[in-house]
């Protein structure tokens, strides 16, 4: 049975465990170079597009952001043929502005994880993309563009701080990301967005605001069953401005994404293992030749 072709991929985060609207649609189990993949893809038609959606935590949510396994996920997006992803995660706010149900579109990150794997590069391969602009150039204001006509109030632009979790901030880390300027604070888009980056896929990232985080005098002991309230109302809104966004996404890339690996390769192609070049066939085999 042949791979199905999705040209758009959704990650959904937290609260987001299916996509509403899809049509045609069928589960497909992929294993990767790099393991397993959080679940099934759910690959079927959305607007009229061909589109795969990958529930990141798993369906049931049995999965820690600590757990993932970013690789096998973004690596099995790009076996489904995917371009352009966009990510949906929850995060709580870090700025007055940034109002719970509100979404921002982040376009930049700061790492606070530990030792987390957010390369398919090693073992005799090396590679170093820019990630100055680690989200899409053009997927960024096309999914401002698609909560504004979905009616929901999202910001362009934001610093999204991935730390790593599981448990919430201290209100001393809270306050310190704060004075750092960050604008939002979540547990996995990072590491997506370097991978996506590698893989030549435009990446954009939808955080959906669900509290303050501890630094809010009216949010300093934020609970699971008040994050899990605000969660169905964003995951309502994250499938209307998805469908917006996938049927305005063009047919064609006209960003630099696609070619992120162009003059990433340092290493000499004649010294490539074998086991390796085949291993990333999928990603460099363009490169390597």
């Amino acid at each position: 049975m042949s791979t199905p072709n999705a040209k758009i991929g959704i990650i959904g985060g937290s609260g987001l465990y299916n996509m509403p609207g899809f049509t045609e649609k069928s589960e497909v189990r992929l294993q990767t170079p790099f393991g397993d993949p959080s679940d099934a893809y759910i690959v079927g038609k959305l607007a009229g597009k061909d589109v795969a959606f990958l529930p990141r935590h798993s369906r049931g949510h049995r999965i820690s952001p600590s757990e993932l396994n970013f690789r096998a996920n973004i690596y099995g997006m790009k076996m489904l043929g995917v371009e352009r992803i966009i990510s949906l995660s929850a995060v709580g706010s870090l700025k007055e502005e940034h109002k719970p149900t509100d979404f921002v579109v982040a376009d930049q990150f700061f790492d606070r994880t530990a030792g987390r794997i957010s390369t398919f590069f090693g073992e005799g391969l090396v590679a170093h993309v820019s990630m100055a602009h680690p989200v899409c150039s053009e997927m960024g204001p096309l999914v401002k563009q698609a909560a504004d006509a979905a009616g929901i109030t999202a910001k362009l632009g934001g610093t999204y701080l991935c730390m790593e979790g599981p448990a919430f901030s201290t209100v001393a880390e809270s306050n310190v990301y704060r004075s750092w300027g960050m604008d939002v604070i979540g547990m996995t888009n990072l590491q997506e967005a370097k991978l996506a980056r590698e893989a030549e896929i435009c990446y954009t990232t939808v955080a959906m605001v669900t509290d303050y985080d501890c630094w809010h005098p009216d949010h300093d002991a934020v609970t699971v069953e008040q994050i899990i309230h605000v969660l169905h109302t964003n995951a309502d809104n994250a499938a209307r401005l998805v469908a917006e966004a996938v049927a305005a996404a063009p047919e064609t890339r006209n960003c630099k994404c696609g070619s992120a690996l162009a003059h990433a390769i340092l290493t000499d192609r004649s010294t490539v293992p074998a086991a390796t070049k085949a291993k990333l066939e999928l990603i460099v085999g363009k490169y390597l030749g």
